[in-house]
């Protein structure tokens, strides 16, 4: 077969047609059994309209290879990891393409004990298998397999069990009433969101949800769930100052991110979410290990050591913070992008974790999230993340590092570069997988400080 395109450095994600559909599905499936040789893989799918096809796709793919295939019907990427370790089996595949347009679609891909498989651990060595086959589909199987040979197929539904694991974060006597606004964005996360309700109200537990967009509709009447666009925040933030509710949370398709709002509808920057599930963490493990990227970095320290905990500093992305978590032995790991890791799930990033904690926070603090925010967004104003297209990213970061090191009272090359002054800093890197750079500014409770620094490096990166 010719080059399969759709592999990226963490996933495999391509446009519907031109670089994905079922024959490449199949042979992925095919690679991936080859390299890993599992018995029994788990298979979820997100809404999107061509998910349930693809997934069935690498289920033939799976079963040819002799693999046992447990599908787990319409579920979110995280409930794909949550089988994945729970049920001890040797790999999990997630159809999802997350937050991109309605005509893409991919893979996410994890091994035994719900590791990450990345380009330098496992996708390459998968997609040069899934080349290399030499074969003719009937009915979307190998003809020459004989029946006998191929694995089982079963349907299951350990929803229960995850969202049982779900509560164990938290501890519902602290609760006092709670309304909250969920927007599910017509994705994935609608029947986990169903499923956690009945458990607090088994428990007692006064939390009242309002939902929007609630249904998993894959045709995105309400356009694609991606609230880290800033267009597609206002429904959610309206929705909270229209029920008066005390937070709103928004999740993209597949929900392995959330995005957090306010009483007064105002949409909280990922950074400061960091520091306040560090503190949460740190009020049930005393002195435990909180794993953060370098980007923007401040507030999250100055939390961790408050809560006397250690905060520890390792490279942007999935894979590299779930290695770091498990060295470290870290209870938490956390991204400005809005990725969130657990140890207790199995170093996994999870959408419905981080909300469960902060809203126990709320209550456990008796003040409404603006406040607890708004003392932090004071002391450590940001820029948020700026994507700049450049021609030449390395040629950019050496001009730039070369401009500001010298009078600079630390540089680090943990990822990107990191630039500390006494009351600023900046941290600059190139994207794996486009020509641009993303900067971030921080300073120490000077936003005319920080405005003026970023609008000083854009110009700079400009002339570059």
């Amino acid at each position: 077969m010719s080059e399969i395109t759709c592999f990226k450095a963490y996933d495999i994600r391509g446009q519907l047609g031109s670089q994905l559909n079922e024959e490449v599905a199949y042979r992925i499936a095919r690679g991936f059994a080859q390299w890993l040789k599992p018995k029994r893989v788990v298979l979820g799918g997100d809404i999107r309209e061509t998910s349930a096809g693809l997934k069935a796709a690498l289920a033939n793919g799976l079963r040819d290879e002799g693999v046992d295939v447990l599908d787990l019907g319409m579920v979110g990427t995280e409930e794909v990891y949550f089988a994945t370790f729970h049920l001890g089996v040797d790999g999990g595949i997630e159809v999802t393409a997350s937050h991109n347009p309605i005509d893409y679609n991919g893979f996410k891909l994890v091994r035994e004990g719900s590791r990450p498989i990345s380009a330098d651990t496992g996708l390459a060595d998968i997609r040069a298998l899934a080349e290399s086959l030499e074969l003719t589909l009937i009915d979307g199987k190998d003809p020459s397999i004989p029946a006998e040979q191929r694995g089982s197929y079963k349907l299951i539904n350990p929803r229960a069990e995850y969202v049982e694991h779900l509560m164990t974060y938290i501890e519902p006597s602290a609760f006092t009433p709670l309304r909250l606004v969920v927007n599910a964005g017509n994705g994935a996360a609608g029947p986990a969101v169903d499923a956690l309700e009945q458990a607090f109200a088994a428990r007692g537990i006064p939390v009242e949800l309002i939902k929007i967009c609630h249904e998993p509709d894959g045709s995105f009447p309400n356009g694609i769930p991606n609230p880290m666009l800033t267009e597609n925040r206002a429904v959610t933030g309206d929705a909270v100052k229209q029920h008066g509710a005390d937070m709103g949370i928004a999740w993209d398709g597949d929900f392995d991110r959330c995005f957090l709002f306010d009483e007064k509808g105002e949409f909280i920057e990922g950074y400061y979410i960091v520091g306040l599930l560090a503190e949460a963490f740190l009020q049930k493990e005393a002195g435990a290990r909180v794993i953060h990227d370098p980007r923007l970095v401040w507030n999250t320290v100055e939390l961790v050591e408050q809560g006397g905990g250690v905060a520890v500093q390792t490279k942007a992305g999935h894979a590299f913070i779930k290695e770091r978590m498990r060295a470290e032995d870290a209870v938490y790991g956390g991204e400005m992008s809005a990725h969130h890791y657990f140890r207790d799930f199995a170093y996994c990033d999870s959408g419905m974790i981080p909300w469960l904690l902060i809203a126990e926070l709320l209550c456990r603090k008796g003040k409404p999230l603006s406040e607890l925010v708004r003392e932090r967004i004071a002391a450590y104003p940001s820029s948020g993340e700026i994507n700049l297209t450049v021609s030449d990213a390395p040629a950019v970061l050496a001009k730039i590092e070369d401009q500001y090191a010298k009078t600079a009272l630390s540089v680090e090359h943990v990822d990107g570069v990191s630039v500390c002054f006494a009351d600023w800093r900046f941290n600059l890197r190139a994207s794996n997988t486009e020509p641009v750079i993303r900067l971030n500014v921080e300073s120490r409770a000077d936003e005319t400080l920080m405005q003026q620094k970023t609008q000083e490096l854009v110009a700079a990166i400009g002339k570059a």
